[in-house]
């Protein structure tokens, strides 16, 4: 028999106290915004976007804030939610129990783009162009810091790099961790646990190193109209994250012609990808990188 990974990591950096403390999961967004800001200046420096590399600090900074966090949370509790905040709305507040959905941060940070090029009198698409460059890095960060929760883990599997998450038995509250410690306690977790998918690993792969090498490529190598990589985004990352999808527990609160919760919002995602290409090829629009004399 394989002896497969028993995952006993922390969701703590440090824990000041049971439950309270510095998590990996918040980490990896502060990570993410700051890598992603670098990213951004560079791309602005180069001409690749029409925002003035001055304003990307505070650009990069509010869209976290209103499109990331805010739209995040909101999406969580529209998709994902459920009664439970019909039953008690001041839950959407508790961001500490957990709860960020990606697609609804991702639709908050298309109408903060919109909101800031009206407001500074820049292109959207250019600056989106950009935003959606630099944002599988979050999502790679945050679909590690999923596998270090033990959350969101996958399907049943035989697969020799399968992994074994004391989690699906709520194993991962204040007090049970240390429990779970105990070489007893350890050695029949083994016996009873079922080996699953780290899908989140699969997911940090697809939805951010593959796009992320996908997206980059395209904005510094390839002369396409103001649009294009925006809308590229939107279906590859539908695409990715379906297939992804397929290797993880999907919710039970969701089912839609047999689609997850996550796959059945990504069809929608396609057809905005779609819109994104429509707009962008009947009003071509270049970077100034690629003006002069249309050379790459």
């Amino acid at each position: 028999m394989l002896a497969y990974f028993l995952h006993d990591l922390s969701p703590f950096i440090y824990e000041f106290r049971p439950g309270m403390g510095l998590r990996w999961y918040g980490l990896a967004y502060v990570c993410s915004f700051l890598i992603g800001g670098w990213m951004y200046r560079w791309l602005a420096r180069g001409g690749y976007t029409d925002m003035p590399e001055e304003q990307v600090s505070d650009f990069i900074t509010w869209s976290a804030v209103f499109g990331v966090m805010i739209g995040g949370r909101l999406g969580w509790a529209i998709f994902y939610g459920g009664r439970g905040v019909w039953e008690d709305p001041l839950s959407v507040f508790r961001v500490w129990d957990g709860g960020m959905a990606s697609h609804g941060g991702i639709l908050g940070m298309i109408l903060f783009t919109y909101y800031w090029s009206w407001k500074k009198g820049v292109s959207w698409t250019s600056i989106g162009d950009s935003l959606v460059v630099v944002a599988p890095v979050g999502l790679f960060l945050v679909r590690l810091a999923n596998f270090v929760n033990g959350e969101l883990y996958g399907r049943a599997t035989t697969v020799m790099w399968a992994v074994l998450f004391p989690q699906e038995l709520g194993m991962n509250e204040p007090g049970l961790r240390e429990i779970r410690e105990d070489p007893a306690v350890r050695e029949r977790l083994r016996e009873i646990l079922v080996a699953r998918h780290p899908s989140q690993i699969y997911e940090a792969i697809l939805e951010g190193l593959v796009l992320l090498g996908v997206l980059w490529w395209m904005r510094v190598k390839c002369r396409v109209p103001r649009g294009v990589i925006t809308g590229t985004f939107f279906i590859l990352y539908a695409v990715l994250r379906i297939i992804g999808e397929c290797f993880r527990v999907p919710d039970p609160a969701w089912s839609a012609l047999g689609l997850s919760a996550g796959q059945f919002l990504s069809t929608f995602m396609v057809l905005i990808g779609v819109s994104f290409w429509v707009g962008a090829w009947r009003r071509p629009e270049y970077e100034r990188v690629f003006r002069v004399g249309g050379e790459i």
